[in-house]
């Protein structure tokens, strides 16, 4: 690595590590070795000519992160504001590009006011190289952003493209324009945190998937995750050894349903019933509750783990939940992950709100996700399975290799209440056939919502117990672990409705 004097105490001041320290914190003990580290801009506008912006303000190199190879990035916020001009968009670019050929993950730290103004279209053609090679990554190796800073405008677009994005409470802000432009534009006040600060893009935008209170914990949590996901297209990951108690477990889920099938409940407690002990690595916890996300291992491989929460909501599909799964199942196909769905869904959520939000848009994303991947897909039905929901959420007809039922749960159209309603409207309003419809809504739960029917026209695999969850979910897994699906028909790639 060349040698230089950084300037660390700046963004100490500030409560942050620099460039290099951040690199360092990630990478293995010294396994980090720079690149380009004596590249230098060529603008002469505006006095550049006379500014010396060492290696142009961005430290690019590779290293490794548990053992094994990654490429990584930081920008320089001491050093010209991490601007981005032609060469330090060239530099980022050339390193991705690198990494898709060495079949490794790609991780950029970023902290940047956006680009190099001096520089005008030269800067717009760096970013345009490195928006380029993020898309030609995609689905190839994983690509991860750190947001350590505040950045603005161009700076903003990369990391959204990437599959993870990392934010820290009181450090990172992201945002399109500044609270200076906000202001001029729209005669409006607002503190770049409350703009777009790490709290309103993991719990209101969605744009973070882990929020983290400091660096270090942050770091630590890249490393984590790094653990749980194929480091390029086509890897198998080596199992890792797992604990399971199987008594505590059964006994936990055996009684994780409540009585009353509308009280709500953590999914969670179900998952960990299931998946290997302390293993859930959760996405996107704070961002669209009622539905559950994250990777885990089952002997000690690992799963996509999607699933909805009756303890929020219901477990009710929205606009937003619908992104976040159709997302999440979108990048455990694209990487061979295979797919673990718990459902107890009643439905999407109705009402104006959502319609003008465009549920019926956001809603088809996951029916798409669902259809389009051909990893190996198992469904378990805890309890309610309702309407389109019920189809949206892996079900046999959008492909699930196995669907488990546990006998408890209840698959139709709606629920009886709302089902008996409809059918017996008139009865419903009058007290005197009170008899009549508490008998009809009976009818409707054994002939129709029973997951029974189900099975016997072949849309339920089996019904389980739920103590026989995690033995079934092992064995359908190891026996798909060959999986191979053709996508058919020929097509250069589908139209999915963003």
């Amino acid at each position: 690595m060349a040698k230089y004097t950084y300037n660390l105490e700046k963004q100490h001041e500030k409560g942050k590590f620099h460039a290099i320290e951040r690199i360092n914190a990630l990478c293995d003990k010294d396994s980090f070795y720079e690149i380009y580290s004596s590249a230098r801009h060529n603008c002469t506008s505006f006095g550049m000519d006379k500014k010396e912006i060492p290696y142009d303000g961005v430290i690019v190199g590779f290293g490794k992160i548990n053992g094994k190879k990654v490429a990584i990035y930081a920008q320089d916020f001491t050093t010209q504001g991490g601007s981005l001009g032609k060469l330090h968009g060239q530099k980022i670019a050339e390193l991705m590009e690198k990494a898709i050929e060495a079949r490794c993950p790609i991780i950029g730290i970023n902290e940047s006011g956006g680009a190099r103004i001096q520089e005008g279209v030269d800067a717009l053609c760096g970013y345009g190289d490195l928006f380029y090679q993020n898309v030609r990554a995609s689905g190839s190796v994983p690509q991860i952003s750190i947001i350590a800073g505040q950045c603005a405008g161009g700076a903003v677009y990369s990391p959204g493209i990437t599959d993870f994005i990392f934010a820290v409470d009181k450090i990172s802000q992201m945002f399109i324009t500044g609270p200076r432009v906000v202001k001029s534009v729209l005669s409006m006040d607002i503190t770049a945190e409350d703009l777009g600060g790490a709290a309103i893009h993991a719990q209101k935008s969605g744009v973070a998937h882990f929020r983290c209170p400091t660096e270090v914990e942050c770091y630590e949590k890249v490393r984590k995750l790094l653990d749980y996901i194929p480091h390029y297209y086509g890897e198998e990951l080596a199992a890792a050894k797992f604990k399971f108690d199987e008594h505590k477990k059964a006994k936990k889920i055996a009684t994780a349903l409540p009585e009353e099938s509308k009280k709500g409940y953590d999914i969670r407690d179900v998952i960990d019933c299931v998946i290997d002990d302390e293993s859930f690595f959760e996405v996107m916890e704070e961002f669209a509750p009622m539905a559950v996300v994250g990777f885990a291992k089952i002997e000690g491989k690992s799963v996509g783990i999607v699933a909805n929460n009756p303890a929020v909501w219901g477990g009710l599909l929205n606009s937003d939940a619908s992104d976040k799964i159709a997302r999440f199942v979108r990048y455990c196909d694209s990487f061979n992950v295979p797919l673990v769905t718990f459902v107890d869904v009643p439905g999407f959520l109705p009402g104006p709100d959502e319609e003008q939000k465009g549920i019926i848009r956001h809603g088809a994303k996951v029916i798409y996700a669902y259809s389009e991947a051909t990893v190996p897909k198992i469904t378990v039905i805890t309890r309610k399975a309702y309407g389109g929901a019920y189809i949206a959420m892996c079900s046999k007809h959008l492909g699930a290799d196995f669907v488990y039922a546990w006998p408890k749960s209840e698959i139709a159209v709606m629920g009886a209440e709302g089902a008996v309603g409809i059918l017996y409207n008139k009865e419903m309003k009058d007290p005197a056939q009170a008899a009549f419809v508490a008998q009809k809504l009976q009818e409707y739960k054994d002939t129709i919502m029973t997951p029974t029917i189900a099975a016997q026209r072949d849309y339920i695999s089996e019904i389980i117990e739920p103590e026989e969850t995690r033995e079934r979910v092992v064995a359908s897994l190891d026996f798909l672990a060959n999986k191979q699906q053709s996508v058919i028909p020929a097509k250069k790639h589908g139209n999915i409705p963003l």
